[in-house]
């Protein structure tokens, strides 16, 4: 068993469940809320299953789970799984339900009170030790397993160009009676300028964008790549933003820049999404980092593609996929089943 380096910190703390002290995170990348099942039997609490003909057996936790944030409790119907390091794992569906905020930098989660309605902010001190451990004997190269050589087109290095046409398409909708805002572009230096040609051209060649004259204009600029390194192509897109409707689904901000690069824009909003360079106006023509309802989008675009399969086999966390199953023939076939989607 060896130890994940350190990353960025998690928002994590301790609280008590049935009593019971446990780590508990909040993670509003989890689409559901999750029980480690050795807590769950170490705590002796009950583990209820539901079979159906031709599906994996799920396992959640019903209704006797209580945890307790700050000065009020919460019941919890977690799904179990055999996941190590995190007790609980406090997902989307539990912060819709609590309009839960959470705040990472100041490490506090803002709830609302369901006794009083008034507005609680928990501060969670930060976890120094929390580590996760993985079982990294019998890790192998994706493209080493069976059944990922038999979908080389699912793995690409990079993308190869426009997706294909679909029935959905994402869609800017404006504030009614607003007008085209065009901003000038920012300044770069002489280094800025050479990269930003470079991945102009990238983007033009895969057909990601093109020349646009649209009234329409936000500035271009550069953001770090936390993880590579280098720089990332980014619009500023907030003046479209501020008068664009916006989708009450409540995602964070998520880092999927190539998730949204195979989703199309509607061709009636293409123009909106032109950013400004030195070098002319450019238009997108799949789904952009930056704008204000991509997050909720992709995620009902995926959730959509796995609709049947969800909650069977699949569980989704934003741009990652969770297939589990009961043994390793079924994983097979459900592995199969999602990389046809």
């Amino acid at each position: 068993m060896d130890q994940v380096p350190a990353g960025e910190p998690v928002l994590a703390g301790t609280f008590t469940v049935n009593g019971h002290p446990a780590v508990v995170l909040f993670d509003s990348g989890a689409t559901h809320t999750f029980l480690s099942k050795s807590y769950a039997l170490k705590h002796g609490i009950k583990i209820l299953s539901h079979h159906r003909t031709g599906f994996p057996c799920r396992h959640w936790v019903n209704g006797q789970t209580i945890v307790d944030i700050g000065p009020e409790n919460f019941v919890i119907n977690p799904v179990v799984l055999p996941h190590q390091g995190i007790d609980v794992i406090l997902g989307m569906n539990w912060m819709v339900e609590n309009d839960a905020i959470l705040h990472v930098g100041s490490r506090e989660v803002q709830l609302k009170s369901k006794v009083t309605g008034k507005i609680l902010k928990v501060h969670i001190p930060e976890q120094k030790h929390l580590e996760a451990t993985v079982n990294t004997s019998e890790l192998q190269e994706i493209r080493k397993i069976p059944v990922v050589c038999d979908f080389p087109d699912v793995f690409p290095e990079e993308l190869p160009g426009l997706p294909p046409d679909r029935d959905v398409e994402f869609k800017i909708d404006l504030i009614p009676g607003t007008a085209p805002v065009s901003w000038r572009p920012y300044r770069m230096a002489p280094d800025e300028l050479k990269e930003l040609k470079t991945q102009l051209q990238e983007q033009l060649d895969k057909g990601f964008i093109r020349p646009s004259s649209s009234p329409w204009g936000c500035p271009a600029l550069f953001v770090e790549k936390k993880d590579q390194g280098g720089k990332r192509l980014c619009v500023d897109y907030r003046p479209l933003n501020a008068i664009t409707i916006k989708n009450k689904y409540p995602l964070p901000h998520i880092d999927i820049c190539r998730g949204y690069y195979q989703i199309k824009i509607g061709e009636e909003d293409i123009p909106k999404t032109t950013f400004s360079t030195v070098y002319g106006l450019y238009e997108y023509l799949v789904m952009s980092f930056g704008l204000t309802n991509a997050p909720a989008f992709f995620m009902y675009m995926m959730n959509s593609v796995f609709m049947n399969e969800l909650d069977k086999f699949v569980v989704v966390f934003i741009d990652d996929i969770l297939v589990y199953s009961k043994n390793e023939e079924e994983h097979e076939d459900h592995l199969r089943t999602v990389l046809t989607r």
